[in-house]
C-alpha cells in the first residue's frame, strides 16, 4: 500500500472516531433528556394522582360534613324541646296531653332527621367517667360516695357528625372527696 492510502485512510478512520464520538456524546444527550423528561412525567402523574385522591376525599367530606353548621344551628332546638318535656310534671302532662305529645313527636322527628344526616347523641349518664373527647366539665365539685372523674350531673348532651364532634355533652364532673 502506497503511503498516501495509508494517509487517507487513517484520515478515514479519525473521522469515523470524531463522529462516532459526536454520535455518542449526542446519544449521552439524549438519554439524559430521556430520563429527564421520564422523571419529571413520573412526578406529574403522582402529582395528579395525589390531586385526584385529596379531591375524592375533599368531596367525601364535603358529604358527610358539609351540614354541620346547619346541624350546630339546629341543636338549639333540640334543647328547646328536650326542656320542654323535662320541665312538663305530671299535672301538666295530664292537662295538656295532646300538646305534650306533640312536642314529644316533633322531638323524634327531629331526632329522626339528625339520624339520616349521621348526627347522634352523646347521652352520658352520672356515674359515667368523663371522657374529655365527648364531655366538657362545666364544673367540678366533691360528692360523696364517688370517685374523682365522674359525671355528677348532665347539662346538655352532645352530638357527633359521623366520626366527629359536633358539640360536646356538657356535664358535672366530682372531684376528690373531701375527708
Amino acid at each position: 500500500m502506497s503511503d498516501m492510502k495509508k494517509d487517507e485512510i487513517a484520515e478515514d478512520q479519525a473521522q469515523i472516531e470524531e463522529n462516532f464520538d459526536e454520535a455518542f456524546g449526542e446519544l449521552e444527550a439524549l438519554r439524559a433528556e430521556r430520563d429527564e423528561l421520564k422523571d419529571r412525567f413520573m412526578r406529574a402523574l403522582a402529582d395528579a394522582e395525589n390531586i385526584r385522591k385529596r379531591g375524592e376525599r375533599e368531596r367525601r367530606e364535603a358529604e358527610q360534613y358539609g351540614g354541620t353548621r346547619l346541624a350546630r344551628d339546629m341543636l338549639p332546638v333540640y334543647d328547646a324541646l328536650r326542656r320542654a318535656l323535662d320541665a312538663a310534671g305530671e299535672e301538666q302532662r295530664a292537662a295538656a296531653a295532646a300538646l305534650i305529645e306533640g312536642v314529644e313527636l316533633t322531638l323524634r322527628e327531629l331526632v329522626n332527621v339528625f339520624g339520616k344526616h349521621g348526627i347522634t347523641p352523646i347521652m352520658p349518664q352520672v356515674g359515667d367517667a368523663f371522657d374529655p373527647q365527648q364531655h366538657q366539665a362545666m364544673f367540678e365539685a366533691p360528692l360523696p360516695g364517688t370517685r374523682a372523674g365522674d359525671i355528677i350531673q348532665v347539662m346538655t348532651e352532645g352530638f357527633l357528625i359521623h366520626d366527629r364532634l359536633l358539640r360536646p355533652a356538657q356535664v358535672g364532673v366530682s372531684s376528690s372527696p373531701k375527708s
